[in-house]
Protein backbone atom coordinates (compact mmCIF):
# COMPACT_ATOMS: atom_id res chain seq x y z
CA UNK A 1 0.00 0.00 0.00
CA UNK A 2 1.39 3.51 -1.09
CA UNK A 3 0.51 6.51 0.63
CA UNK A 4 0.79 10.06 -0.93
CA UNK A 5 2.39 12.64 1.95
CA UNK A 6 1.39 16.16 1.04
CA UNK A 7 -1.98 16.49 1.84
CA UNK A 8 -2.42 12.98 3.33
CA UNK A 9 0.44 12.53 5.80
CA UNK A 10 1.50 16.13 6.24
CA UNK A 11 -0.43 19.59 6.15
CA UNK A 12 1.42 21.23 3.21
CA UNK A 13 -0.88 23.49 2.42
CA UNK A 14 -1.19 25.74 5.76
CA UNK A 15 2.88 25.57 6.16
CA UNK A 16 3.18 27.10 3.12
CA UNK A 17 0.10 29.66 3.93
CA UNK A 18 1.42 30.53 7.22
CA UNK A 19 5.21 31.25 6.11
CA UNK A 20 4.49 33.17 3.31
CA UNK A 21 1.70 35.21 5.38
CA UNK A 22 5.02 35.59 7.70
CA UNK A 23 6.74 36.65 4.70
CA UNK A 24 4.34 38.99 2.94
CA UNK A 25 4.14 40.91 6.75
CA UNK A 26 7.93 41.34 6.52
CA UNK A 27 7.37 43.21 3.44
CA UNK A 28 6.38 46.99 3.54
CA UNK A 29 7.51 47.62 0.13
CA UNK A 30 4.76 45.03 -1.08
CA UNK A 31 3.37 45.59 -4.79
CA UNK A 32 0.47 43.74 -3.93
CA UNK A 33 -1.90 42.77 -1.35
CA UNK A 34 -1.05 40.05 1.05
CA UNK A 35 -3.73 37.95 -0.30
CA UNK A 36 -2.64 38.34 -4.13
CA UNK A 37 0.85 37.66 -2.67
CA UNK A 38 0.19 34.26 -1.01
CA UNK A 39 -1.88 32.95 -4.36
CA UNK A 40 0.84 34.03 -6.63
CA UNK A 41 3.18 32.09 -4.26
CA UNK A 42 1.27 29.07 -4.81
CA UNK A 43 1.27 29.24 -8.56
CA UNK A 44 4.48 29.71 -9.11
CA UNK A 45 5.18 26.78 -6.55
CA UNK A 46 2.81 24.75 -8.59
CA UNK A 47 4.64 26.02 -12.24
CA UNK A 48 8.21 25.70 -11.05
CA UNK A 49 7.60 22.25 -9.46
CA UNK A 50 6.18 20.64 -12.74
CA UNK A 51 9.25 22.32 -14.18
CA UNK A 52 11.02 20.04 -11.72
CA UNK A 53 9.67 16.61 -11.90
CA UNK A 54 9.72 17.09 -15.74
CA UNK A 55 13.35 17.09 -15.16
CA UNK A 56 14.28 20.20 -16.25
CA UNK A 57 15.94 22.15 -13.47
CA UNK A 58 17.26 20.84 -9.79
CA UNK A 59 15.04 21.03 -6.72
CA UNK A 60 17.10 23.95 -5.87
CA UNK A 61 16.47 25.92 -8.83
CA UNK A 62 13.03 25.49 -8.52
CA UNK A 63 13.04 27.61 -5.67
CA UNK A 64 15.47 29.84 -7.18
CA UNK A 65 12.90 30.52 -10.42
CA UNK A 66 10.60 31.09 -7.48
CA UNK A 67 12.20 33.22 -6.12
CA UNK A 68 12.88 35.85 -9.30
CA UNK A 69 9.46 36.13 -9.90
CA UNK A 70 8.49 36.66 -6.29
CA UNK A 71 11.23 39.02 -4.89
CA UNK A 72 10.50 42.12 -7.29
CA UNK A 73 6.26 41.74 -5.96
CA UNK A 74 7.65 42.14 -2.82
CA UNK A 75 9.64 45.42 -3.66
CA UNK A 76 13.02 44.04 -3.42
CA UNK A 77 15.54 43.37 -5.62
CA UNK A 78 16.52 39.66 -6.97
CA UNK A 79 20.58 38.41 -6.69
CA UNK A 80 22.40 38.03 -8.94
CA UNK A 81 23.96 34.78 -8.02
CA UNK A 82 22.31 31.19 -7.09
CA UNK A 83 24.28 31.18 -3.79
CA UNK A 84 22.42 34.77 -2.41
CA UNK A 85 19.20 32.72 -3.55
CA UNK A 86 19.77 29.88 -2.17
CA UNK A 87 20.78 31.98 1.00
CA UNK A 88 17.59 33.83 1.05
CA UNK A 89 15.69 31.03 0.79
CA UNK A 90 16.78 29.08 3.22
CA UNK A 91 16.66 32.15 5.79
CA UNK A 92 13.35 33.28 4.98
CA UNK A 93 11.33 30.84 3.67
CA UNK A 94 12.45 27.01 4.47
CA UNK A 95 13.18 27.87 7.89
CA UNK A 96 10.04 28.99 8.80
CA UNK A 97 8.49 26.45 6.47
CA UNK A 98 9.59 23.39 8.73
CA UNK A 99 8.43 24.77 11.88
CA UNK A 100 5.28 25.15 10.40
CA UNK A 101 4.87 21.50 9.33
CA UNK A 102 2.15 19.84 11.04
CA UNK A 103 0.85 16.26 11.04
CA UNK A 104 -2.49 15.55 10.72
CA UNK A 105 -3.66 13.77 13.97
CA UNK A 106 -5.23 10.97 12.11
CA UNK A 107 -2.21 9.63 10.74
CA UNK A 108 -0.68 7.77 13.62
CA UNK A 109 -3.70 6.24 14.68
CA UNK A 110 -4.17 5.06 10.85
CA UNK A 111 -0.56 3.68 10.66
CA UNK A 112 -0.93 1.84 14.31
CA UNK A 113 -3.90 0.18 13.29
CA UNK A 114 -3.02 -1.18 10.04
CA UNK A 115 0.77 -2.80 11.81
CA UNK A 116 -2.12 -4.30 14.48
CA UNK A 117 -3.98 -5.98 11.50
CA UNK A 118 -3.47 -9.80 11.54
CA UNK A 119 -2.71 -9.77 7.44
CA UNK A 120 -1.88 -6.16 6.81
CA UNK A 121 -0.42 -4.80 4.16
CA UNK A 122 3.51 -3.95 3.60
CA UNK A 123 3.42 -0.07 3.66
CA UNK A 124 5.53 2.43 1.32
CA UNK A 125 5.16 6.66 0.88
CA UNK A 126 5.13 7.70 -2.87
CA UNK A 127 5.44 11.29 -3.27
CA UNK A 128 7.03 13.56 -5.72
CA UNK A 129 8.40 16.20 -3.64
CA UNK A 130 11.98 15.84 -2.66
CA UNK A 131 13.61 12.85 -1.28
CA UNK A 132 15.97 14.69 1.95
CA UNK A 133 12.69 17.23 2.22
CA UNK A 134 10.18 14.82 2.55
CA UNK A 135 12.06 12.01 4.84
CA UNK A 136 12.30 14.81 7.01
CA UNK A 137 9.24 15.20 7.26
CA UNK A 138 8.39 11.78 7.90
CA UNK A 139 11.33 11.67 10.64
CA UNK A 140 9.78 15.21 12.66
CA UNK A 141 6.96 13.12 12.99
CA UNK A 142 8.20 9.50 13.88
CA UNK A 143 6.89 7.79 11.00
CA UNK A 144 9.78 6.46 9.16
CA UNK A 145 9.68 3.30 11.19
CA UNK A 146 6.09 2.51 9.58
CA UNK A 147 7.04 2.21 5.86
CA UNK A 148 9.39 0.06 3.96
CA UNK A 149 10.31 2.62 1.80
CA UNK A 150 9.87 6.38 0.57
CA UNK A 151 9.66 6.62 -2.85
CA UNK A 152 10.48 9.84 -4.86
CA UNK A 153 11.24 10.88 -8.31
CA UNK A 154 15.20 11.17 -6.83
CA UNK A 155 14.73 7.08 -6.44
CA UNK A 156 12.81 6.05 -9.17
CA UNK A 157 13.22 8.31 -12.07
CA UNK A 158 9.95 9.14 -12.45
CA UNK A 159 7.17 11.37 -10.87
CA UNK A 160 3.35 10.47 -10.33
CA UNK A 161 1.59 8.96 -12.66
CA UNK A 162 4.24 7.55 -14.16
CA UNK A 163 5.82 6.27 -10.60
CA UNK A 164 3.15 4.04 -10.04
CA UNK A 165 4.43 1.14 -11.84
CA UNK A 166 8.19 1.70 -11.47
CA UNK A 167 7.40 1.74 -7.58
CA UNK A 168 5.05 -1.17 -7.96
CA UNK A 169 8.20 -2.95 -9.10
CA UNK A 170 10.02 -1.93 -7.05
CA UNK A 171 8.12 -3.14 -3.76
CA UNK A 172 7.60 -5.97 -6.39
CA UNK A 173 3.72 -6.04 -6.28
CA UNK A 174 1.30 -6.61 -9.13
CA UNK A 175 -0.83 -3.47 -9.28
CA UNK A 176 -3.75 -5.09 -9.20
CA UNK A 177 -2.96 -5.69 -5.70
CA UNK A 178 -1.76 -2.34 -4.64
CA UNK A 179 -3.34 0.26 -3.29
CA UNK A 180 -2.54 4.59 -3.29
CA UNK A 181 -4.49 6.69 -0.73
CA UNK A 182 -3.93 10.25 -1.30
CA UNK A 183 -5.58 13.71 -0.74
CA UNK A 184 -6.01 14.65 -4.75
CA UNK A 185 -8.64 13.08 -6.48
CA UNK A 186 -6.79 13.31 -10.19
CA UNK A 187 -3.42 12.38 -9.49
CA UNK A 188 -3.69 10.18 -6.58
CA UNK A 189 -6.90 7.98 -7.38
CA UNK A 190 -8.13 8.39 -10.82
CA UNK A 191 -4.29 8.34 -12.16
CA UNK A 192 -3.67 4.76 -9.71
CA UNK A 193 -6.39 3.13 -11.24
CA UNK A 194 -5.31 4.03 -14.56
CA UNK A 195 -2.21 2.26 -13.87
CA UNK A 196 -3.34 -0.89 -12.58
CA UNK A 197 -3.71 0.27 -9.02
CA UNK A 198 -6.99 0.57 -6.13
CA UNK A 199 -6.88 4.51 -5.50
CA UNK A 200 -8.33 5.22 -2.51
CA UNK A 201 -9.62 8.93 -1.78
CA UNK A 202 -8.66 10.74 1.62
CA UNK A 203 -11.20 13.51 1.20
CA UNK A 204 -10.07 16.21 3.72
CA UNK A 205 -12.98 18.92 2.65
CA UNK A 206 -11.01 21.02 0.57
CA UNK A 207 -8.84 20.98 -2.99
CA UNK A 208 -5.14 20.72 -2.29
CA UNK A 209 -4.42 23.13 -5.08
CA UNK A 210 -7.26 25.28 -5.65
CA UNK A 211 -8.22 25.85 -1.47
CA UNK A 212 -11.64 26.01 -2.02
CA UNK A 213 -14.30 22.41 -1.51
CA UNK A 214 -13.53 19.18 -2.73
CA UNK A 215 -13.95 18.51 -6.36
CA UNK A 216 -16.95 15.70 -6.91
CA UNK A 217 -16.00 12.20 -7.18
CA UNK A 218 -18.08 9.55 -9.19
CA UNK A 219 -19.95 7.62 -6.74
CA UNK A 220 -17.83 4.44 -7.17
CA UNK A 221 -14.72 6.15 -6.28
CA UNK A 222 -13.26 4.36 -2.96
CA UNK A 223 -13.31 7.45 -0.38
CA UNK A 224 -12.67 8.31 3.02
CA UNK A 225 -12.72 11.30 5.30
CA UNK A 226 -10.14 10.62 8.02
CA UNK A 227 -7.63 8.18 7.92
CA UNK A 228 -8.52 6.42 10.69
CA UNK A 229 -11.36 5.13 8.23
CA UNK A 230 -8.90 3.05 6.32
CA UNK A 231 -8.65 -0.07 7.97
CA UNK A 232 -12.45 -0.64 7.40
CA UNK A 233 -12.33 0.81 3.90
CA UNK A 234 -9.66 -2.18 3.10
CA UNK A 235 -12.36 -4.48 4.24
CA UNK A 236 -14.31 -3.47 0.82
CA UNK A 237 -11.67 -2.58 -1.21
CA UNK A 238 -11.13 -5.06 -4.13
CA UNK A 239 -7.95 -5.01 -4.01
CA UNK A 240 -7.78 -6.95 -1.24
CA UNK A 241 -11.14 -8.82 -1.27
CA UNK A 242 -9.87 -11.78 0.78
CA UNK A 243 -6.35 -10.59 3.13
CA UNK A 244 -8.89 -8.44 4.32
CA UNK A 245 -12.58 -9.82 5.19
CA UNK A 246 -14.59 -10.07 8.06
CA UNK A 247 -15.25 -13.67 9.74
CA UNK A 248 -18.77 -14.06 10.48
CA UNK A 249 -18.32 -16.32 13.18
CA UNK A 250 -15.87 -13.78 15.39
CA UNK A 251 -16.26 -10.42 13.54
CA UNK A 252 -12.72 -10.06 13.33
CA UNK A 253 -10.36 -9.31 10.08
CA UNK A 254 -8.62 -12.45 8.82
Amino acid sequence: MFFDLDGTLVDHRSAVWETIGQIIQAAPNATAPPEELATLWWTLEARHMREYLAGQCSFAEHHRRRLRSFLPMLGEPIPESPGLLDAWITEHYLTVFEESWRCYPDVKPCLEALKHLPHGPRLAVLTNGDPEQQRAKLARFGLLEYFEAVLTPTDLGAAKPAAYATACRRMRTDPAQAINVGDMLESDVNAAALAGLTGIWLDRGIDFVTGGPSPTADETVPRIEQLTDLPDQLAVTPAFPERFSVSPQTGQRI
